[in-house]
């Protein structure tokens, strides 16, 4: 099999930096991958071409030796301890300034034959590579309450269908990864990797920052005066609560374990914290103005 240049491969050349590399490899692993192109024998070479390519050129150790070494960098590292191991039982040369001793193409060429049994052998070695699948990506939308609860989703992932389990507590913006989801692999390799982000809605009642929830109570006057007892919703039912006598605006409690679940530890939650908010009674009628002028006068 004739010689597959990797830079023409990705359709990019020699000076084409890390991200350029990226960019050319996704864009034709989308084009001819063999989920969007089933029954094509073409695709899946080219598939196996674009990845082979990738592989070398996306690490920039491989990258270097594929630079220096061509078809044959993968035994660099022979070559050179065979060379080193050859030029120390040679005598010392010296040599005149500016001139040093290069890498010969001819020199290496002959080594390679000679050690691995010509280009077939290379070749053949090359296309048996394992090559692990491409990684795919998405995007999973989650309401505020869902993802406080541990529960089951369907995805379709190409004509596949897969079930995956969502733990209570994910954030928005949080990714997860799904080992084994992604693409195939090719001669053996293992398949590539699902990496789901989550969108989750944010909630008209409450304000989460990690595993503890903020909210704001209203309290009319009366109650903030002389105290008294609230019914206040929380994420998993409504509890009662005391309101000391004298309670100020903007007085912050916290309740303790009525938070957010803790992801990935199982029964343990964070807080919720309340915020009073005193709303001051308005439209008062006549009799109401005469008992709050009767209590000003008696401040002291």
């Amino acid at each position: 099999m004739a010689f597959q240049d990797y830079y023409k491969v990705l359709g990019i050349t020699k000076t084409s930096s890390q991200e350029e590399v990226k960019k050319a490899y996704r864009k034709l692993a989308r084009k001819h991958h063999p989920d969007l192109n089933p029954n094509d024998q073409e695709a899946k070479r080219k598939f196996q071409e674009i990845n082979e390519a990738n592989e070398v050129l996306s690490d920039p150790e491989k990258r270097k030796k594929y630079d220096q070494y061509g078809e044959n960098w993968e035994h660099s590292e022979e070559y050179e301890k065979a060379r080193s191991a050859q030029n120390s039982s040679r005598p010392n040369y010296s040599y005149s300034q500016g001139e040093e001793p290069g890498f010969d193409p001819n020199e290496f060429s002959s080594f390679f034959e000679s050690m691995f049994g010509g280009g077939s052998g290379f070749q053949g070695r090359s296309q048996s590579r394992k090559l692990s699948g491409e990684d795919f990506t998405g995007q999973l939308s989650l309401s505020f309450e869902e993802a406080y609860t541990t529960h089951s989703r369907m995805l379709q992932i190409g004509e596949q269908k897969i079930r995956i389990q969502i733990p209570a507590g994910v954030e928005n913006g949080q990714t997860i990864r799904l080992k084994g989801y992604g693409g195939k692999g090719q001669n053996g390799g293992p398949n590539g990797d699902l990496l789901v982000s989550f969108s989750v809605e944010e909630s008209k009642e409450f304000t989460r920052k990690g595993s503890d929830l903020y909210k704001v109570l209203e309290i009319d006057l009366y109650t903030a005066v002389l105290g008294g007892e609230e019914l206040v919703k929380t994420m998993d039912g409504k509890v009662k609560i005391k309101i000391s006598p004298g309670t100020q605006n903007g007085a912050l409690i916290r309740l303790k374990g009525k938070g957010f679940p803790v992801y990935k530890k199982e029964g343990q939650f964070g807080d919720l914290y309340l915020t009073y908010s005193v709303k001051i009674p308005t439209q008062l009628n006549p009799e109401q103005i005469a008992l709050f002028e009767k209590l000003a006068s008696l401040k002291s």
